[in-house]
């Protein structure tokens, strides 16, 4: 059965079975060193041949990516607000955003990634968890596989191409990640992919014609951005409106929160995020900061990995989404200990 790319926190559990989401996002960065040895950077091959290519996108089928889209809500009317709203901005921010199909553990899946600058125009950014995963008991990591990145997807379109995976990048230290331990994997729940050319030879960013920038060590309490493809709203009220069923962009816009975590459940530092209502298939998604709406250009700080209940105040609170309560989707900030030597391994990759 298809599913939606997520990942499970203990202490967020009834939360997701009471709003009967299928969202999923981890966490962020901590402050280590500057530089991480080679050997610490895992790089996985995925389509390398044309005949490999070619295999990847007749698997994915228009039928394959319906499977992968919620049925819309008939009559259900629009309700918009800086905690989830359809993007009806630049079409800049849009061709720069796209849907990441693949298959995780044999079960057809979905997340958001973004086109950022690099000196081979064809690298995106995306949750390290869309990479690689290990099943539903925190077992047997493995390397997604039927990787296609689709920029600017709107309702089972592809506008600016299709773009087949080449190589995955991650930290090795997130290969091993078992669901549980939160406060030791949460901070390197992020991944770049290198993409193919299209069918026309095109890279990535000559295709979209842009790229979003990306910056390492920024301050996480910022006014931001996030994008993604969610197939799913924590508010029910938004509930199979286009933009939750993974056929349309969303995003959220707003003060960004940091996620403390519990004395039970501990999290990294470096987790921020904004109040948003987007769920599964965000996952990946970018947090950009010093975005211009009007331009659709800023600068990729974060990725959306999960999702915490929290106070004005930035306290964690009961999962009720109340007004005093609201829904973040937080996710690492990236740094120049975890994040730049990845990036650096990708910008590069042939």
């Amino acid at each position: 059965m298809p599913k939606t790319s997520h990942r499970s926190h203990p202490r967020r559990t009834l939360a997701l079975l009471t709003t009967a989401l299928a969202a999923g996002i981890t966490l962020s960065a901590p402050a280590v060193a500057t530089t991480r040895p080679a050997d610490d950077i895992a790089r996985h091959p995925q389509a390398l041949t044309t005949a490999q290519q070619q295999a990847v996108l007749d698997y994915w089928t228009p039928d394959r990516i319906a499977a992968l889209t919620e049925p819309v809500a008939v009559g259900q009317p629009p309700k918009s607000g800086p905690d989830g709203a359809p993007w009806t901005g630049s079409q800049t921010l849009a061709r720069t955003v796209g849907r990441l199909f693949f298959t995780d553990h044999g079960e057809d899946a979905s997340c958001t990634a973004t086109v950022v600058t690099s000196a081979n125009r064809s690298t995106v950014v995306t949750g390290g968890h869309c990479v690689n995963s290990p099943n539903l008991l925190g077992e047997d990591n493995q390397w997604t596989t039927n990787v296609m990145f689709v920029p600017g997807y709107r309702d089972g379109r592809a506008p600016y191409g299709k773009f087949v995976g080449r190589l995955g990048v991650a930290d090795t230290t997130w290969l091993h990640y078992d669901a549980i331990d939160s406060a030791k994997y949460d901070g390197y729940d992020q991944a770049f992919v290198v993409l193919n050319p299209d069918s026309r030879g095109r890279a990535v960013q000559d295709a979209v014609g842009a790229a979003q920038r990306i910056a390492f060590d920024r301050p996480g309490d910022r006014t931001a951005y996030e994008f993604g493809y969610p197939r799913s709203a924590s508010d029910p009220a938004r509930q199979g409106l286009p933009e939750y069923t993974g056929a349309r962009l969303a995003h959220c816009a707003g003060p960004t929160r940091e996620d403390p975590g519990t004395p039970d459940f501990p999290e990294p530092r470096g987790e921020w995020g904004t109040a948003c209502v987007m769920g599964g298939g965000a996952s990946g998604g970018p947090r950009i900061a010093d975005f211009a709406p009007d331009r659709g250009l800023g600068t990729v700080v974060g990725v959306n990995t999960h999702s915490a209940y929290l106070t004005p105040a930035g306290e964690v609170c009961a999962d009720s989404g109340t007004a005093d309560c609201p829904r973040h989707l937080v996710g690492p900030q990236f740094t120049s200990a975890i994040t730049r030597p990845l990036y650096e391994a990708a910008q590069r990759a042939d």
